[in-house]
């Protein structure tokens, strides 16, 4: 309640995909390659978001959510025969590769007692045959209305689920034929399935449902989004761009979007731009796609996970205040520009929007140009600068997060006191680490309209006034804090900061 505001807080990516295995519509935070590659499965020929992950932890990057998705696949099905029937199990994560299999005993369990059994599961690594997970259940029972009965014990089960119909009685053990008769494990009577490739409604999901993009509910904030194209040959449709876009005005985010493959010079890079209708603050795109040295076919690939990586860097390094095209923040060495952009062009290119990919002396390609989607949006004109709007959301999100206990305080004129110290001291923060020009900035606060107390509808107001270093003017910002969420809007006329800091 009203704690400090820590301004080095860890850049965080978001990235959507399909995967061999691990949970669906589920965002899980990887440190590494490795932690991916166990999780997930690592590269797959049939989905470009093995390499994303592998580019973004190359260049820099260090907190990643993943977020699976699948169009119809289906989870292995183990089969134990029972009493009565059989006791069907179906893998909880879909995929040909999630192996998992299970043993019944009745150890412990007293021979007059025919209904309770004991259940093991384990999940095992397809290519080393080790054991990684494994879950065991005791005294469980078929009938559902018995305390420990299977449908419900499974439910908190991260391995598997027991479909319908039960067996009517427990199911047999799984005894191998040794001199201890020790229990055997079950595997698959039918393998998993992979389902088929997605398309843009895959990847945006349902909102009600929790799933695709929204899966990113969950989390409670994010920084960059990054959604490879469901695989190497293909582009990531509109409605998954326009619906990106749209969630990522809203969470507060940047959207990092590749250019089209058809996209093969300056021209058409252009002429396809203006002709997408794409027009966002939020949404960084780039110009040419780059070759890997390391590909025998020497396709132009995407390259938003290197981005993502390379602004984590940036923002760990110097500050989001500052563009990647300085040394140190080049892409890998192994990556080279597909096509070669003259000056005239990648002026061009950066007047619509276009980020811009070239070499450099130090024999690295950086990203040039530092601007955004933004520059037929009626926002403030300052966000065209990725610099800047960066450096916005960055601030906004924190002082969201940070202020939120306010709504809830009864002192009215107390709470507003406490929140502009607490803001003060962020961005004093931020001055000392030299996001500002001349180190000024403005904030004020009020909280509920003077409202004794504060009144959580109309929550807290609180008033910034900035000049980022990467802009030729100063930024106004009004954060409206309110019980249903912050309202973040531009002002018209931003206050004078000179002497306020």
């Amino acid at each position: 309640m009203g704690s400090p505001i820590d301004a080095s807080s860890e850049t965080t990516a978001a990235f959507i995909g399909r995967a061999l295995r691990g949970p669906l519509n589920t965002p899980i935070l990887v440190n590494n390659f490795a932690d991916f590659r166990r999780r997930f499965g690592g590269y797959w020929h049939r989905s470009s978001l093995g390499p994303a992950v592998k580019q973004f932890f190359d260049h820099g990057g260090r907190q990643l959510y993943v977020v699976r998705v699948a169009n119809d696949a289906r989870g292995a099905m183990i089969c134990l025969p029972a009493k009565g029937g059989f006791l069907v199990l179906r893998a909880l994560e879909p995929g040909s590769t999630e192996n998992v299999r299970a043993a019944v005993d009745y150890d412990g369990i007293d021979d007059e007692d025919k209904e309770h059994f004991n259940l093991t599961i384990q999940r095992v690594a397809p290519d080393t045959g080790l054991v990684v997970d494994q879950e065991i259940y005791r005294r469980l029972q078929c009938e559902d209305s018995e305390r420990m009965f299977i449908g419900d014990a499974l439910m908190s089960s991260l391995l598997v689920r027991a479909q319908n119909p039960l067996p009517s009685g427990r199911p047999i053990a799984t005894r191998g034929t040794g001199p201890g008769f020790e229990s055997t494990y079950v595997g698959h009577a039918q393998h998993g399935t992979d389902g088929v490739a997605l398309c843009d409604y895959d990847l945006v999901g349902s909102a009600s449902k929790g799933t695709g993009l929204f899966a990113l509910n969950q989390i409670e904030s994010f920084d960059l989004l990054y959604i490879p194209a469901p695989g190497r040959h293909l582009d990531l449709g509109p409605a998954a761009v326009l619906a990106s876009e749209l969630y990522c005005r809203k969470r507060g985010a940047m959207l990092i979007m590749d250019p089209l493959k058809a996209w093969d010079s300056a021209k058409k890079a252009v002429a396809g731009l203006r002709g997408s209708g794409y027009s966002s603050p939020n949404i960084l795109s780039y110009f040419p796609r780059m070759y890997s040295k390391d590909d025998d076919d020497l396709t132009p690939r995407a390259v938003g996970g290197a981005i993502a990586g390379l602004l984590c860097k940036l923002d760990r390094a110097a500050g989001s205040w500052h563009d990647l095209d300085q040394h140190g923040f080049g892409f890998n060495g192994r990556l080279v520009p597909a096509v070669p952009v003259e000056i005239d062009e990648a002026r061009l290119l950066v007047k619509e929007g276009l980020n811009v990919i070239a070499g450099n002396t130090a024999g690295r390609s950086t990203l040039c140009g530092s601007v955004t989607l933004g520059c037929g949006t009626q926002m403030e004109r300052s966000f065209t600068s990725l610099d800047v709007r960066r450096l916005c959301l960055s601030i906004t999100n924190a002082i969201d997060e940070a202020t939120r206990w306010a709504v809830f305080e009864p002192d009215a004129a107390r709470v507003a006191e406490r929140v502009r110290s607490q803001v003060h001291a962020y961005m004093c923060s931020l001055a000392d680490a030299g996001a500002f020009v001349d180190d000024a900035f403005l904030v004020q606060c009020n909280a509920g309209l003077h409202a004794h107390p504060v009144d959580p509808d109309r929550g807290i107001t609180i008033l910034l006034g900035f000049h980022p270093v990467g802009s030729d003017h100063p930024v106004s910002l009004t954060l409206h804090q309110t019980i249903s969420g912050c309202r973040v809007a531009t002002t018209a006329f931003a206050p004078a900061t000179a002497e306020c800091a």
